[in-house]
């Protein structure tokens, strides 16, 4: 049976030897057809995984926030024919936060094996070391741009941590990580805590947990810095 693998990619400049098992390899240099959110990264990441694969005899489908449903359903056309594939997002895990999810979703319909690989999860790798309840917590993505919105948007998951006990999982994109904390600051009540995890499994890896009320005193700099905030009690 045809399979599709989920290749996880690194989040950032990391030695793929910390944080890619060796098995991964194998997969990858049995593989001819790709999935992957940008074509220039997938080529770069896979010529790293191994310096010998030649990269004009593979062949890549794109897949991200412009692509259309209509094309989406033909990516699968090689594992229609028996080749198994692979999908590759731009960091991380794929189908996770990522609109990898919609090709699984087909596979998955349309009856294929679909193999997760193991690899760094941000969201998952931010949890662990926050300190906070790894047994009921969601991930809720993006929040809203308008600052409005967002407040509500804040208010709610901070509700969600005192009524449910449930750890509040979300992220920014990079460059707006600085309003994000102004929202938090403004929004959250001074006894919640808030974890901060930024720039994960890199050299430069920061995650603290702290009180609102604390990290007021001393903000971090966050601009321009893959980061991952979490809100509990």
């Amino acid at each position: 049976m045809p399979t599709l693998y989920l290749i996880p990619t690194s989040l950032g400049e990391t030695s793929f030897d910390k944080i890619l098992p060796a098995h991964n390899n194998l997969i990858i240099n049995d593989l001819k057809y790709f999935i992957v959110e940008d074509i220039r990264t997938a080529r770069r990441f896979l010529k790293k995984s191994n310096p010998q694969i030649v990269i004009d005899d593979l062949t890549f489908f794109q897949l991200n926030q412009h692509t259309s449903p209509e094309e989406i359903s033909t990516f699968l056309a090689p594992m229609n024919q028996g080749y198994d594939m692979g999908v590759i997002s731009e960091a991380g895990c794929p189908a996770i936060a990522d609109p990898g999810a919609d090709v699984v979703a087909i596979a998955q319909k349309n009856g294929y094996k679909v193999v997760p690989l193991v690899g760094p999860s941000s969201i998952l790798l931010a949890l662990m070391a926050s300190g906070f309840n790894g047994q009921s917590f969601a991930f809720v993505g993006y929040l809203p741009i308008q600052s409005t919105e967002r407040s509500k948007i804040l208010k709610k998951l901070e509700n969600r941590v005192y009524n449910e006990n449930q750890s509040q999982i979300f992220i920014e994109t990079p460059y707006r990580n600085m309003k994000m904390l102004e929202e938090i600051f403004s929004t959250c009540q001074a006894n919640t805590k808030l974890c901060i995890a930024a720039d994960i499994t890199l050299e430069t890896e920061f995650i603290q947990t702290k009180t609102i009320q604390t990290w007021k005193k001393h903000i971090p700099d966050l601009n321009k810095r893959p980061c991952i905030f979490i809100l509990y009690k």
